[in-house]
This record gives C-alpha cells, structure tokens and sequence, in this order.
C-alpha cells in the first residue's frame, strides 16, 4: 500500500512520528539518533525513516513548507498508515522578548487566519489546542533532561511575506488577543487533523530569529543544531 505522496507500506511507520518541516532534518536525526534507521519514503524528495530510540519504534519524517503540505501527510500518516501521534519539531520566529532565539517552545495551541480547518471539517474556531497527552509527556521529557520550555500559542501564519497589508495593526492586535509567543507555518493545520481524525497532535519549536532583536540563526544549524529540541521530543515517552 502507498498514497500518492508516500511510498512506504502499513507497518513501516511507529505509532509515533516526529516531524520536521526540512527533510533533511529528518535525516540528520535518523543518522545521528536512531537505531537502526531505514527509509520507508521518498517521494518528492520527503524523506521518512523508522527506526528504534532506546528500544522504542519512532519515526521520523519530513513536512515540508505550510499548512497544505503538513496537513497532505499528516492526514495520510493518521488514515493510511496507523500513526497516532505526530510531534512537529520545528523553528519559528519569536514576537516577544522574553523568548528568545534557540529558545525552545511547546505549542500548547495555535492561532491562524486560515481556512485550513473550516474547509477540511467545518471548524470555525480560529484556536486550536494541541494534546494535553503529548503535552504532559514533553513536558517531563524537558523536567528530566534539565531544559526549559516556553509554553504558549504560536501563530501559524500561510505567508511568510506580508506585503503592504492594509490592516497590520489589526493583525498585531489580533495576535496578542491570543497571546502568541512566536509565529510559524504549519500547526494549525496539523491539530485541525488531529482533532478532526481522532488523533493526537504537538508542536515542540525551536526559536530561530526574532521580530523584537536583529537575530537569526544560519540554514545549517536550522538542518543540523536544533538537538535540544530533538533529544526532548526523543525522550519522551508518548
């Protein structure tokens, strides 16, 4: 069996799977974290692996770029292949000072302007929350490791260049009534999925340049330095 976007068959995949937007993220955790990895996909260059992580299945699989690409393979993850649980493991740029780059954060919810939800099932809320179960697990994965989190709404955003938006203030205002720590691209879509299927569904972000200081960090480290936020999501027992 395989979908038009995934070639693995059922069985390839662990109940759980952590998903960066980059592929190649993917692959460097398969490489460097997992026992055992091997590739069940590649289609379109999105690349999953499976292997084991202290004697437990996980999987590992890229996203792409967007609600539509995280919502495609989420969607065909939770129906097609008998995934339960997706973790995004992701970047995003901070709104408010007091996060800061390298900064990891758990998405306990997020907020966005889309129609990602509405379309696909009907929801009209413009919040979604992320589960408490993973949640609960991440958080004593972090307490165990000695990292610190932020917790909070990010903002999940279809464009990653406004350009001239007439109401910018009404934007910012609408963001803040949501308290939103951070802004990214895809976990809107992946909670709308979570929730509409039956699933379960987080977000664990690292920091990756700010809207409050002049920071960024480099598409390397993007690929390759994010191994506290890694480790956590790893370690958790989900």
């Amino acid at each position: 069996m395989s979908t038009p976007h995934i070639s693995a068959q059922m069985g390839d995949f662990a109940k759980t799977v952590l998903m960066p937007g980059d592929p190649l993220r993917a692959k460097y955790i398969a490489e460097n974290f997992l026992e055992n990895p091997r590739l069940v996909t590649d289609v379109r260059g999105m690349l999953g692996y499976t292997g084991t992580y202290q004697g437990r299945p996980i999987s590992v699989m890229g996203s792409g770029m967007g609600q539509p690409s995280i919502g495609i393979y989420s969607y065909e993850l939770y129906t097609q292949y008998g995934v339960e649980n997706i973790v995004r493991i992701g970047t995003a740029g901070s709104y408010v000072p007091e996060v800061k780059v390298m900064d990891v954060v758990l998405a306990t919810s997020a907020f966005s302007e889309s129609t990602f939800a509405l379309v696909q099932s009907g929801v009209t809320e413009d919040e979604l929350p992320s589960s408490p179960a993973l949640n609960d697990a991440i958080r004593a994965s972090a307490a165990k490791m000695g990292i610190k989190m932020h917790e909070g709404c990010t903002h999940s955003s279809d464009v990653f260049y406004p350009v001239n938006h007439p109401d910018e203030a009404g934007k910012a205002a609408r963001r803040a009534q949501h308290h939103c720590l951070c802004v990214e691209m895809e976990s809107f879509a992946l909670f709308a999925n979570a929730r509409a299927l039956g699933k379960q569904a987080t977000c664990l972000i690292t920091i990756s340049d700010s809207f409050v200081t002049p920071e960024i960090i480099s598409a390397e480290v993007r690929q390759k330095g994010l191994n506290d936020m890694i480790k956590i999501a790893l370690n958790a027992e989900y």
